[in-house]
């Protein structure tokens, strides 16, 4: 499904949808226990891979987030690879080489799968934006596959950092450790900040696979407030519609 970009503070940002699906089995529980206190919920919950490209005004990209990866990525077990993220960037008239930075908003298998293929990086002239705790607490194939290949890339941070003109990440943990969103004007790509809706009604719900649910509920309540408080739109990772004006 194609969405249209929108321009936030002289910056076009472009919503790929990089796959659709449900959870496979290997991780897919009932809503009611995926979001405990959410409320009885019946219908599979089918979700949205959106990763997002950004040009300012000088032509600069960046893209946030990588996407479920292919056929043999860390994300097979559970995620509907293959991704189809290159095709999405080719049909807005950008080959990969000229990506600038690629902001990793964490290191699960479905944010990050697709920066390498083969061993190598996809972006070859990019610099990854990771936070250090993020890089810190990195262990198993996340960082075998993904950390390794692209050690000469890494641009690591701690904390706020301005990565690209007019574009700045945030630390916002909780899912994982280092987990962060990026910022553009009164634009916040929130990663897996906000997993589903029922936790814009309330942020205090649970996801049963944040790393560290209590932080994370913490986090999702204080930057929700925040962004509520400037009128913020959110770009989500996983919702059907990739824009939201809170």
């Amino acid at each position: 499904m194609k969405h249209s970009p929108i321009t936030v503070s002289g910056v076009e940002v472009t919503p790929l949808c990089d796959a659709v699906g449900p959870m496979g089995p290997a991780i897919r529980l009932p809503l009611a226990e995926m979001f405990p206190g959410s409320g009885p919920a019946d219908d599979p919950w089918v979700l949205h891979f959106h990763c997002y490209l950004l040009r300012d005004g000088a032509g600069r990209l960046t893209l946030v987030d990588t996407g479920i990866g292919g056929e043999d990525s860390p994300a097979a077990s559970w995620a509907p690879v293959p991704g189809v993220l290159t095709d999405e960037l080719a049909a807005v008239g950008v080959a990969p080489a000229d990506i600038g930075t690629v902001v990793l908003t964490h290191l699960h298998s479905d944010h990050a799968s697709g920066a390498v293929t083969d061993g190598r990086p996809v972006f070859e002239n990019a610099r990854h934006v990771l936070q250090r705790a993020e890089v810190d607490s990195a262990s198993g194939a996340m960082s075998d596959l993904l950390l390794t290949p692209l050690k000469d890339q890494l641009h690591v941070v701690e904390g706020q950092a301005e990565i690209a003109p007019g574009i700045h990440v945030q630390h916002t943990p909780g899912h994982t450790p280092g987990h962060q969103i990026a910022r553009v004007g009164d634009l916040a790509i929130t990663g897996d900040l906000v997993l589903h809706p029922v936790q814009l009604a309330d942020p205090g719900i649970h996801y049963v696979y944040d790393d560290d649910q209590e932080t994370a509920a913490r986090t999702r309540t204080e930057v929700l407030a925040a962004l509520r408080a400037e009128r913020a739109t959110i770009a989500t990772a996983h919702f059907s519609e990739p824009f939201m004006r809170l």
